[in-house]
Order: C-alpha cells, then sequence, then structure tokens
C-alpha cells in the first residue's frame, strides 16, 4: 500500500527535525541522506575525521524506526565476518548457518575502505540484489535494507580505494564539511545539557512506513522533457574533457530516484528540474573517472558535474507536469520549440 506524497512529505520533514536536534547545522545534506534512503538506495558518507558520519547514521535508524548494526572494516575482516557462514554444530552433528551483521535493515559500514578488495566485494550481491549467497545457498534480506558506508578521504595509508564498480553501487555520495563557528558552539551547549555521550532518539516513523514511503515515490510523475534531460546531463560527462570515463545508465537512474525523492520529500506529485539540479552532483560526482593528467591539475569531478549543469539545457516546464498546465502554458511551450 502507497503513501499520499503529502504525507510523503510531511514525515519526512519530521525525519529530518528529529535527526537535527542531534547532528547541528547540516540540513542540505541530511536532505540528501534522506532522499537516498527513500528512493531505495545506499549512501557513501566520505568527509574528514569527527564530522558526524557515524552519528547520522544512527540517528537516522532510530528517527526511522529500522533495526540497525555498525560493522567496523578492518584489514583483516573476512566476507564470513560480513555475510555469515556455515558453523559445524557438534549436537545435530550438521552445519548450520550463522547470519553475519549484514542481515539488518540498516548496515553501517564504517570506513569501508580500510577493508581489502575480497570483504568489499562481499556487499556487492546485497547491496544490487538484496540477497546474500553463501556457499551455493541464498538468503533473501528482509526489506527494507540500506548499507550508509564512511570513508575519510585523506588517509591513504592502509586503505583500499572502492573500485568503480563498488562506487557505481552508492546512489551518491554525500560530504558534510565543516560547521561554522555558531553550529560547533551549539554541538557543545547540546552536548552538556544531554549530560552524557550518546544521543536517543525516538522512532518517527518504522520500517513498514518506510516501505510505504518508499512505494508512494512510484506515483510520482516525470515528464519526458525531464527524461530527457537527466539523460543528457548524464551523456554529458562522458563527453566532457577531463573525463575518461563518464556516469553510466546507472546514473541516469540515479537522478531519476533521487529527484523523486527531492519531489516527494517537498510535497510535490511531480519533478521540476530545480529537483534534478540539486541532486546531480552528489548522483554523478563519484562515478565519474578523470583523465590520469586532471589528478596534476587537482581537477574535482563535482566541479566536472557543474559545468555539465551550466552546459546543459534545463527543460523549459514550468513549475507543473504537462497535464497540469493550462492552454495557454501549451500554447507558449510550442512556440518555444
Amino acid at each position: 500500500m502507497t503513501m499520499d506524497v503529502k504525507e510523503i512529505g510531511r514525515l519526512s520533514a519530521r525525519v529530518l527535525d528529529r535527526v537535527g536536534t542531534v547532528v547541528v547545522g547540516k540540513r542540505s545534506a541530511l536532505e540528501l541522506v534522506l532522499a537516498g534512503i527513500l528512493a531505495g538506495g545506499h549512501v557513501l558518507l566520505e568527509d574528514l575525521p569527527g564530522l558526524g558520519k557515524t552519528l547520522t547514521a544512527r540517528s537516522f535508524a532510530q528517527a526511522l524506526g529500522l533495526d540497525f548494526r555498525r560493522l567496523q572494516f578492518t584489514p583483516d575482516l573476512l566476507p564470513a565476518d560480513v555475510t555469515g557462514s556455515f558453523l559445524y554444530d557438534q549436537r545435530t552433528h550438521d552445519f548450520t548457518f550463522r547470519a553475519g551483521p549484514i542481515f539488518t535493515n540498516f548496515l553501517l559500514a564504517d570506513e569501508i575502505n580500510r577493508t581489502p578488495p575480497k570483504t568489499q566485494a562481499a556487499l556487492l550481491e546485497a547491496m544490487q540484489e538484496k540477497q546474500v549467497s553463501v556457499e551455493g545457498v541464498t538468503y533473501r534480506l528482509d526489506p527494507p535494507f540500506h548499507v550508509l558506508a564512511t570513508a575519510n578521504p585523506i588517509e591513504y595509508e592502509g586503505t583500499y580505494p572502492l573500485p568503480e564498480a563498488q562506487l557505481d553501487r552508492f546512489l551518491l555520495r554525500v560530504s558534510f564539511g565543516y560547521p561554522d563557528p555558531e553550529e560547533e558552539l551549539s554541538v557543545l551547549s547540546r552536548r552538556m545539557e544531554r549530560k552524557r555521550e550518546e544521543s536517543e532518539l525516538d522512532a518517527v516513523v518504522d520500517a513498514q512506513t518506510l516501505l510505504r514511503m518508499q512505494a508512494g515515490l512510484e506515483e510520482i510523475e516525470v515528464e519526458e522533457s525531464i527524461g530527457r534531460y537527466l539523460v543528457a546531463l548524464t551523456a554529458a560527462t562522458r563527453e566532457h574533457h577531463a573525463v575518461l570515463v563518464g556516469a553510466s545508465p546507472r546514473g541516469s537512474l540515479a537522478l531519476l530516484l533521487l529527484s523523486r525523492a527531492r519531489a516527494a520529500m517537498a510535497g510535490r506529485d511531480y519533478v521540476i528540474p530545480e529537483d534534478v539540479k540539486q541532486v546531480a552532483q552528489p548522483a554523478l560526482a563519484h562515478r565519474i573517472t578523470l583523465r590520469p593528467e586532471m589528478w596534476l591539475k587537482r581537477v574535482d569531478p563535482a566541479s566536472v558535474v557543474n559545468d555539465v549543469l551550466a552546459a546543459t539545457p534545463a527543460p523549459m516546464s514550468g513549475a507543473v507536469p504537462y497535464q497540469q498546465r493550462s492552454a495557454a502554458q501549451l500554447d507558449e511551450l510550442e512556440f518555444h520549440r
């Protein structure tokens, strides 16, 4: 059963307000994280240490009423430590499956780039297919299932960069950045008022309600001109002079899903170009591979996305979908064509 888009917007605002009582002053970044969850995807938080990445994951799990597990990725972590393994039971003289921490609703993969690629790859099937295969036996993961991974972008010794195939599985990549002085002071004040280290949030929704919110996104209308705009943005990343490999069609799909989520969070049942522009950088930047010489020039993939946004004409669709326009608006659109 789906949920009305107005109700999705109202509950989304309540979840953000609840998380915002702990994670101070990062509303726009928190909105992106929630958009990724509503869109049914996985989120990569890549930022400096101590900026609230782990706190954000725990707070969203509490506010959304989801079963939460945190897995610390280390160099000696094995794939079986993620997915689980078969153990011999001496009482039954048979092997029984012991489920790993991936069997949860909300998995925090903390410092995912500190574990070898073999263990990183243990997440691929779960993130894409929502299932786990161990020794030829496949186990389905109970919905909803989301991975929120953290990574430190400045430490390279003892880390294993995520391969492009795994980065592509994340619907978006989000960074918080440093708070301003007033926000940092608010963090200190709230810690003193709390009189303890850990913060506990009451749930705003539960797992079943979240699934209804996610199903409601399928009713969000995407006009053909918006769809063409999504494809044009993704295609333009492949033709940029600084890019070796541009975003794949999965990038277009990420733009579509996240734009729908942004529209629902705003209480709209249709997508407008501004929704696409707001999610373009977090959805596409991590899917772009720059030419080697661009690294020497310190070119950032985010700047490539900004160039693409500036160069790609947005559709003249106004603020309402095609079916809801007046006759005068339709005549004006035909004139511009």
